[in-house]
C-alpha cells in the first residue's frame, strides 16, 4: 500500500511550561491499515533534521532510506501493522514551528515560539494517534532524535506500547552548547534579525553551509563513496543535498528542537519503562558511539527492563540505521516477531 500524507490540527495545547499553544498542526505519513480495535499501530519517530517521509517507499532522510525497514514483508510489516511517522512539533515538514502564524498576532512566531520539551513532542504525537483511532502501539521505533522520542514515550506513556527500539541514540542528550553555538553562527548572517528573518530574505546560505558540515560529520561522505568515487564529485553531491535540505528546513527549528534536546534525560526514570527494549548503535557512529552501550544496558537492567543490545557493523557512522539497514534488519525482524509485527 502506498503511503498517505496528511496533517491534524487541534487547539489549546498546554505545554510542560504551562504556556498554551492556541493551535497545533502535526503533519504525518502513514502506511498500512489500522485494525478495527486500533491496536496494531507502530510509531516510527524521525531524527533531528529529517521528517515523516523517512518511511516513504524509496525516499530518504538524514538517516537514509527507512523504506527497506518499513513495508510489506519488511521487519516493520505494513501487511500486519499500521505505521505512523509524525513530524515533530517544532520541526519543519508541516508541523507547527517558528515559521507558523501565531493566530494571536497574525505574524510568524519567529523568535517568540515557546520553549518545548520531548514530553511536549510525544504528547502532541499522542493527540495525533488518538485522532487517527490508535488505541495502542505495538512499538515505537526511531533513530537519533527519534530514539530520544522512543525512550520518552516509554517513560511518559508506559502503558501505551508493547516495545521500543531506540537506534543510534541514548537515554540522555550529549552534553553540548548546541543552541548557543547555532545562534552565534546564525547571527553572523545580516538577515538573521534575532530569529525574525521571515521578511528579511532568510539565511539559506548559512544553513546550507551548516548542513554540509553536519552531513560530513554524520558520515555522508562514506555513504556516497561508492556512487561518487571522485572526492570533488562527492563534495558537490553533499553540497547539492545540503542546499535542497536548507530550502525546506527552517533554521529556527534547529534551535527549538535543540533546546528541547538539552533538557532531555530519562535516565532517572528508566524504572517507568515496562516493555522490552532493543537498543541499537552503529560501530562507527561518532555521535552515539558503541562505548555508550554497556552503561545504558546496565542501567536498563538495573531498572528491571528487558533490554537487548545490537551493534550495526557499518562504516556509515550515524547514518547506518538507514544507509546500512540490511545489516540490522534481521535483528529488528527477530525482535518484532516477539510481538507479531513481522513474520
Amino acid at each position: 500500500m502506498d503511503s498517505t500524507h496528511d496533517s491534524f490540527t487541534f487547539t489549546d495545547f498546554t505545554l510542560q511550561s504551562g504556556e498554551v499553544l492556541p493551535e497545533v498542526t502535526i503533519a504525518y505519513v502513514t502506511r498500512g491499515r489500522l485494525a478495527a480495535d486500533g491496536a496494531n499501530a507502530v510509531l516510527v519517530t524521525h531524527g533531528y533534521t529529517s521528517g515523516p517521509r523517512m518511511i516513504d517507499p524509496g525516499a530518504g532522510s538524514s538517516e537514509g532510506a527507512w523504506s527497506t525497514l518499513v513495508g510489506p514483508g519488511a521487519p516493520i510489516d505494513t501487511d500486519r501493522c499500521f505505521v505512523v511517522c509524525s513530524n515533530m512539533l517544532g520541526s519543519s515538514y508541516g508541523s507547527t514551528n517558528a515559521a507558523s502564524i501565531d493566530p494571536r498576532t497574525g505574524q510568524p512566531y519567529g523568535s517568540h515560539f515557546p520553549v518545548i520539551t520531548l514530553t511536549d513532542i510525544v504528547s502532541a504525537q499522542r493527540s495525533l494517534l488518538e485522532h487517527l483511532g490508535v488505541t495502542h502501539l505495538r512499538a515505537v521505533v526511531g533513530p537519533s532524535y527519534g530514539g530520544f522520542q522512543a525512550f520518552q514515550w516509554a517513560v511518559t506513556f508506559p502503558d501505551w506500547m508493547d516495545a521500543i527500539v531506540p537506534v543510534v541514540t541514548s537515554p540522555r542528550a550529549p552534553a553540548t552548547d548546541r543552541t548557543a553555538t547555532l545562534t552565534a553562527r546564525f547571527a553572523t548572517n545580516p538577515n538573521w534579525n534575532g530569529g525574525d528573518y521571515y521578511t528579511t530574505g532568510g539565511i539559506h546560505d548559512t544553513v546550507t553551509a551548516l548542513r554540509v558540515e553536519t552531513l560530513q560529520r554524520y558520515g555522508m561522505g562514506e555513504g556516497l563513496a561508492e556512487r561518487f568515487p571522485d572526492p570533488a564529485a562527492r563534495e558537490a553531491e553533499i553540497t547539492r543535498l545540503a542546499a535542497a535540505w536548507a530550502r525546506e528546513f527552517d533554521a529556527n527549528s534547529l534551535l527549538i528542537l535543540g533546546r528541547a534536546m538539552e533538557t532531555y534525560n530519562v535516565t532517572p526514570h528508566l524504572a517507568r519503562i515496562r516493555v522490552p527494549v532493543l537498543y541499537v548503535l552503529s560501530r562507527t557512529d561518532a555521535l552515539f558511539p558503541p562505548s555508550l552501550a554497556p552503561c545504558v544496558i546496565a542501567d536498563l537492567h538495573k531498572a528491571g527492563v528487558d533490554a537487548t543490545y545490537v551493534e550495526i557493523d557499518s562504516e556509515k557512522g550515524h547514518l547506518a540505521s538507514g544507509a546500512d539497514a540490511g545489516k540490522w534488519a534481521p535483528a529488528l525482524r527477530g525482535f518484532m516477531q516477539r510481538f507479531g509485527i513481522a513474520e
